[in-house]
């Protein structure tokens, strides 16, 4: 059995993320015995991450479930993006070549919003932008879509947790029928998993990593998912965690990611997983089915 003990203090550094997935995320799929799909920023390995334009992408492959990361801007506003620097997914460097090293906490949202967030992946993209997370949820609602978001580096930001919930309840996103099958809230940090859980004890939420067994326990008074990478689970793994009941009474759930691969997708779907997160989610669909 692989598995890696996470510690607490190095995971608060990590960020968060939040998702709202279904009772039984296996039958969301459509497929009673086949995991859930979840296109990860997106389809990021056709589309810039973490886009509008890659939500886009999902929704015209057929995928209904997306993950994406919220960071926060100088000026307090969420913004939709994977690192804590501007640098690797925009031409910040070019606009604004003075203010190395480019964290997203250095730039007011107007600043951000100047930005190409495209043209690095392809030129096709350019001029797409960095969205807000109010104009993700809307494209996400308009494609009627299902969200799995991840709350990144909550250390950098204090009380990014409440105010993601904030968004949320505005965009409409924390009503009981969205409560019940499409959102969850993850995070590499237990304690933002936790105080979401406090705040908003409706919301399913996620813990992203591989606990040792011997602590799942704990993990199961406010995490309904234990969502860790392929390289560090087992079938053996997977049962211990599905074995217990979350928060909510129901038993734990596990997706795993980034799997981007036939082999290594039909390997944990072996596993028995709730679900796979994956760049390449028609590659993954393919070697899943039934």
């Amino acid at each position: 059995m692989h598995m890696r003990a996470v510690a607490t203090a190095s995971t608060a550094l990590m960020g968060a993320t939040v998702l709202f997935l279904p009772t039984s995320p296996a039958q969301a799929s459509n497929a009673s015995d086949n995991p859930l799909v979840v296109a990860h920023r997106g389809a990021s390995a056709y589309a810039p991450e973490n886009t509008l334009a890659a939500v886009d992408k999902a929704a015209k492959m057929g995928f209904r479930w997306v993950e994406n990361d919220v960071q926060r801007t100088k000026d307090g506003e969420l913004v939709v993006l994977h690192d804590a620097s501007l640098a690797r997914t925009t031409n910040v460097e070019e606009v604004f070549p003075g203010r190395a090293p480019w964290n997203v906490r250095d730039f007011t949202a107007a600043e951000v919003a100047r930005l190409d967030a495209g043209s690095w992946f392809d030129s096709r993209y350019a001029g797409a932008r960095v969205p807000t997370l109010k104009q993700y949820m809307n494209r996400v609602s308009h494609n009627h879509q299902k969200l799995v978001l991840e709350i990144k580096n909550p250390a950098l930001y204090p009380g990014i947790e409440r105010e993601t919930l904030k968004v949320l309840s505005n965009e409409g996103w924390l009503s009981p029928a969205h409560l019940k099958n499409s959102l969850v809230v993850q995070s590499f940090s237990a304690d933002t998993v936790r105080t979401v859980h406090q705040l908003r004890p409706g919301v399913k939420t996620a813990f992203l990593g591989t606990p040792a067994v011997t602590d799942l326990s704990e993990y199961a008074a406010f995490a309904d998912q234990i969502n860790a990478s392929y390289t560090t689970i087992s079938r053996g793994y997977v049962a211990a965690i599905q074995a217990f009941n979350g928060p909510h009474g129901k038993p734990m759930e596990i997706l795993t990611w980034t799997v981007d691969d036939a082999d290594n997708a039909r390997r944990v779907a072996g596993y028995g997983v709730d679900g796979i997160i994956t760049n390449k989610p028609d590659v993954v669909r393919a070697a899943t089915e039934s």
